[in-house]
C-alpha cells in the first residue's frame, strides 16, 4: 500500500510538472554588425599589435591575456606601458559611465570618432586613462594606457588613439 502511495504521488508530481512550449528553438544571436567583433576573442585583434606598440611608444608587445579584457604589455622608451582592451557585448556607454563615478574615478563625456564616448582617469593615478565607446555593433568597448608613474607621456591620448583605431576598423 505504501508503494502504491508513493508511486501515484511521484506520478502526479511529475505531471503536475510538465510544460510544453510551442514555437521552433532557435540559437541566441547578437547581430553585431562589424565583422571583426563578431567572434570571441577577434576583438583583440581589431587593433594590431603593431599599432598599439606604435601608439604607446614601444618597440615590443606581448600578449598577456585575451578573453573579454585583453592585455599587453608593452616595453619602449617610455618603460613598461600596460594596455588593455575590453568588449561588453550587454554593456552601454551609461553603464560604464555609471560604474566609473561610483568608483570615484574622474569621468569626462568626449568625442572620438565622431562617437559619443568618456574619457575616465583615476584620480590617485595619473600615469593612466581609460576612453570607452559603443562598440561598432552592439554593447561597448573600451581602452586603458597605463603608463609607468612618472612618464611624460598622456595615456589619454594614447587611449583615445586606440579607440579611434577601433572604432575605424578600415584604417
Amino acid at each position: 500500500m505504501r508503494k502504491t502511495v508513493v508511486l501515484i504521488a511521484a506520478g502526479l508530481l511529475l505531471a503536475g510538472c510538465g510544460n510544453t512550449i510551442t514555437g521552433t528553438p532557435t540559437a541566441a544571436r547578437v547581430d553585431l554588425g562589424d565583422e571583426n567583433f563578431t567572434n570571441l576573442l577577434a576583438e583583440c585583434n581589431a587593433v594590431t599589435e603593431e599599432q598599439i606598440a606604435q601608439v604607446v611608444g614601444g618597440n615590443q608587445i606581448d600578449k598577456g591575456f585575451l578573453g573579454a579584457i585583453c592585455r599587453w604589455d608593452v616595453a619602449g622608451a617610455t618603460g613598461a606601458v600596460h594596455v588593455t582592451f575590453d568588449w561588453f557585448e550587454n554593456g552601454t556607454l551609461e553603464n560604464e559611465k555609471t560604474t566609473n563615478e561610483n568608483l570615484g574615478w574622474n569621468v569626462a563625456d568626449v568625442t572620438v570618432s565622431s562617437r559619443k564616448a568618456i574619457e575616465i582617469r583615476q584620480p590617485d593615478d595619473p600615469a593612466s586613462c581609460g576612453v570607452s565607446a559603443g562598440a561598432p555593433g552592439t554593447g561597448v568597448i573600451g581602452w586603458w594606457v597605463q603608463y609607468r608613474p612618472g612618464s611624460s607621456s598622456d595615456p589619454c591620448v594614447a587611449a583615445t588613439k586606440l579607440m579611434q583605431l577601433a572604432l575605424n576598423l578600415s584604417a
